[in-house]
């Protein structure tokens, strides 16, 4: 693993070093060595005291200098096991400590690495405070890698500076199945903000047409579609976050804090009349004309995509790509590739005359904030919206009703419909009969994505938390496959040995 050229920062007092070690608390992950050197005074334990109480979260964490116990190991977001190896009698020592072990799982955060240099790892992460003045200077060398997300968060720490907020208190909120990250900012004037970290992806490999994944699937890759479909949804009356500070070319955003309230209870059950409103809410926006172009502030025009053919059919080729190698230890041979796409290009082309809005794309309860205060659907805070299209309005109603992450009982899942259903014929020139089997079409779609996508996520981004969704969506797709309109897709499932449940 190669070096890149080292980081040096200029720290004018003990404020200084604490940022840098909260800073860093965004950068390290699992399998990180941080070697910490320099002089005595040189705000080693500074720095390492701060790292610790930001990746807890926690401002009054109390971290005991490890120079007696050598090691001193903490159970947090990210386990970090602090060693102080100034007292090591013997480089082999470290073996005993559990070294190997704390970095297999966590990140190891060593002063004095001196002490046996020859053991830590090759690729570990050296970061030197020296005197420098009334001040100090801090290096710090390592892999490539390490170094570019080092220098992501020193590129949002002077983001932030910009904006008014250079000692803001940074801590990692969430991440999502995207390669973003958020913040929750605590501004010094005592207000709470998010920042969502969005860096610009090279192009993955081509799947279709020389165009990789996000190109034809219309994943949005920049921060303009976010930005004008949040002032589109303020506009019309709905809730969404305000920018308040964006960085196109770098990709950070500074967006209101809607709050932490969302659809399910403590105990993680759906709240029946937070998701009745959410799916009026729906109703609301599907109650304006649909507007594909967009005109921001600084003059550029978004346009909204379409949810095309070729979009909805890449999205439905997951669980071909992903899924049935997973389940069954093999590719499905060109027969059954062949006749599932046939299928979905008849399913699609019954879409033809299929009511069309704009779709939020994942319209489920991450990515709904109550807002306690406010009345109707305003109480329905909307996020995550970055990747909307134009498409058929039955595939937010969908996602909604079927929740992906959260099991809806089925009376509260058919009682949104028949509320959805009421209110847009309220609205007038509502037809039911369309709208269902677009339902259908549309659940079926998405959850043939989802069966893939949770397989991708674990085998591909090493993220296999997300499995345990893959009951509930084959439920999910076993509902949809019901609508006589499903027929074929239900018969090549059985065919393929794609266990459904009864729906």
């Amino acid at each position: 693993m190669s070096n890149g050229a080292a980081v040096t920062l200029t720290l004018s007092g003990e404020r200084d070093t604490i940022l840098l070690g909260e800073d860093l608390a965004l950068a390290l992950k699992p399998g990180d060595c941080l070697a910490l050197s320099g002089d005595l005074g040189a705000g080693k334990s500074t720095l390492a005291r701060a790292f610790l109480r930001a990746v807890a979260d926690d401002d009054e964490l109390e971290v005991p200098s490890p120079t007696f116990t050598l090691v001193q190991s903490y159970d947090l977001r990210i386990p970090v096991a602090h060693f102080d190896l100034y007292r090591l009698g013997d480089a082999s020592e470290l073996d005993e400590l559990g070294f190997d072990e704390a970095l297999s799982s966590g990140i190891c955060l060593v002063e004095w690495p001196e002490m046996a240099e020859n053991l830590l790892p090759a690729d570990r992460i050296r970061l030197t405070l020296e005197h420098d003045g009334q001040g100090r200077k801090a290096t710090i060398a390592g892999p490539d890698g390490a170094l570019a997300r080092i220098r992501r968060v020193i590129a949002i720490r002077e983001f932030l500076a910009s904006q008014g907020h250079s000692n803001a208190r940074r801590r990692f909120l969430t991440g999502d199945a995207s390669m973003r990250a958020y913040e929750s900012i605590s501004t010094e004037a005592g207000e709470t903000i998010i920042l969502m970290d969005w860096p610009k992806r090279p192009d993955g490999p081509p799947v279709l047409d020389g165009k990789p994944y996000p190109k034809v699937a219309h994943i949005a890759e920049d921060a303009y579609p976010f930005v004008a479909i949040s002032d589109y949804l303020r506009e019309i009356g709905l809730v969404a976050p305000e920018v308040l500070a964006v960085d196109y070319e770098q990709g950070i955003l500074l967006i209101e804090n809607l709050g932490s309230d969302g659809v399910l209870s403590e105990d993680g059950q759906p709240i029946e009349d937070r998701y009745r409103e959410s799916v009026a809410c729906l109703a609301a926006l599907h109650a304006h004309p649909a507007r594909q172009d967009l005109a921001m502030a600084d003059g550029h025009v978004h346009h909204i995509p379409d949810f095309d053919p070729v979009a909805m059919k890449m999205e439905a080729r997951l669980i071909l790509d992903w899924y049935l190698p997973w389940k069954r230890g093999e590719q499905p041979c060109d027969a059954e590739r062949q006749d599932y796409l046939a299928i979905w290009d008849e399913l699609i082309g019954q879409l033809g005359d299929a009511e069309k809005n704009l779709l939020l794309r994942d319209m489920h309860s991450p990515n709904i904030i109550w807002q306690p205060e406010e009345i109707g659907v305003r109480r329905v805070g909307l996020i995550d919206f970055q990747d909307a299209m134009i498409g058929p309005t039955a595939y937010d109603v969908a996602s909604l009703v079927q929740d992906a992450r959260i099991d809806i009982p089925k009376p509260l899942a058919d009682r949104m419909m028949i509320d959805y259903l009421a209110l847009r014929h309220a609205q007038g020139n509502f037809n039911e009969a369309g709208f269902l089997k677009a339902w259908a079409i549309m659940a079926a779609q998405r959850n043939c994505k989802l069966a893939g996508l949770w397989v991708r996520l674990k085998e591909r981004d090493g993220k296999p938390q997300y499995m345990k969704h893959m009951p509930r969506t084959l439920r999910h797709l076993s509902t949809a496959l019901a609508h006589e309109t499903l027929a074929p897709l239900r018969d090549w499932c059985r065919r393929a040995g794609i266990e459904l449940p009864e729906s």
